[in-house]
């Protein structure tokens, strides 16, 4: 077997109920003065009272940041280390999806003054130390708390990475119950999202991919195979929801050791340039990036769909891949999102553009398991207008 290496959080904690034990994880795992970080949507939830009455009631001083945007752009993450700083905090605490994780590490990060935003731009650059880190996710899609990756706008439009496994939490805490008033469109495109991370896992191109990463995305598949469609319909199913974030985090542990590839190149480009929640560019280029894949290398799917699609068990090889782009495509249509690059506003005159800054993103393209072209990027991007 070939050398690989395997990293997640130093501790997981999941299950109805836990998010009440938050202040007693804060004491013990950090201290009594903390910054919490979380966005605007998150502040009309409700949850972050819950989490600063439990703060209170324990003692516990909280810096609040409450003004992370989606898709951060270097200012959010940049004021938040400033506020931080001053406050004297002595770790830090997430609440909310991917972009307000994504910020809390960085902050965590960046707050002990060692090293600048741009130093850590990139794999591996990252020196630390950094402070003490609890994440807790409200969506079931990124799995960013459970990854050693945080995203940044930068300019207008381009997005860069830090990747380091110092962004990886102290605690990531798992309560399903706080998923339970996430709307349909946001619980579909979260969904799709995770499972594009199981998908890309398990077929990527890494050296790293590895044995775990790929026993984690076909569980994270069976899970939200099963699932997604319950929960869009129903958002207190118990069951549905528990699935759902439980199989995002499996999904965030695989792919955060096994890079994902060309879907999440070429979805990157649509948020940047059009602020497409991220869950949805990756839905809307998933089927185009896979059918493209699957004509060198149609192994992997093949293998994935009886995971998420039981009844595709009675395929094999190539039809058996070629039938799993189709139930993709079927299932993000039984979600009602959006199908195509034109329902969203898209021009076409500018897929050119985005097929030229997809391949900006090498860190993600060299995980395919196709070799892709700007000219393939571009005839994909075609293929979902």
């Amino acid at each position: 077997m070939d050398r690989f290496a395997f990293n997640t959080a130093k501790s997981i904690r999941f299950g109805t109920g836990t998010f009440d034990e938050l202040a007693e994880l804060v004491s013990a795992q950090i201290g009594d003065r903390i910054m919490l970080v979380t966005d605007p949507g998150m502040m009309a939830t409700g949850m972050v009272e819950r989490a600063l009455k439990q703060f209170r009631d324990g003692g516990i001083t909280v810096e609040l940041f409450k003004d992370v945007e989606a898709d951060p752009p270097e200012h959010v993450v940049l004021g938040a280390v400033a506020a931080a700083r001053s406050a004297g905090v002595e770790g830090i605490v997430g609440l909310g999806g991917g972009s307000s994780l994504d910020v809390a590490k960085l902050v965590a990060l960046l707050v002990p003054g060692t090293e600048t935003l741009a130093d850590v731009y990139g794999v591996g650059k990252a020196r630390g130390p950094r402070l003490p880190l609890i994440l807790v996710p409200t969506t079931a899609g990124t799995g960013s708390e459970v990854t050693p990756i945080s995203i940044v706008t930068t300019g207008a439009s381009e997005k860069m990475g830090v990747v380091s496994p110092l962004l990886l939490p102290d605690v990531a805490l798992l309560d399903p119950a706080l998923t339970y008033g996430l709307p349909p469109h946001i619980t579909a495109a979260t969904g799709i999202d995770a499972m594009v991370h199981a998908i890309e896992a398990f077929a990527s191109a890494s050296p790293n991919n590895n044995p775990l990463s790929r026993m984690l995305a076909t569980q994270a598949l069976t899970l939200m195979g099963r699932s997604l469609l319950k929960a869009v319909h129903d958002g207190k199913d118990v069951e549905a929801r528990s699935d759902m974030l439980l199989g995002s985090m499996l999904a965030g542990q695989a792919f955060a050791n096994s890079p994902v590839a060309a879907v999440h190149a070429l979805a990157y480009p649509l948020g940047g340039h059009f602020h497409i929640p991220h869950g949805l560019s990756n839905a809307l280029v998933l089927p185009h990036v896979l059918r493209f894949n699957i004509v060198t290398t149609p192994g992997p799917y093949a293998t994935l769909a009886p995971f998420v699609f039981p009844e595709l068990s009675a395929f094999e090889g190539q039809e058996r891949a070629a039938a799993f782009c189709e139930k993709l495509a079927d299932l993000s249509r039984a979600c009602g999102l959006p199908q195509n690059l034109r329902a969203m506003e898209i021009p076409r005159d500018i897929l050119p553009k985005l097929a030229s800054d997809a391949m900006n993103q090498t860190r993600l393209l060299v995980n395919n398991p196709r070799p892709l072209s700007e000219a393939d990027a571009l005839s994909i991007y075609r293929a979902a207008f």
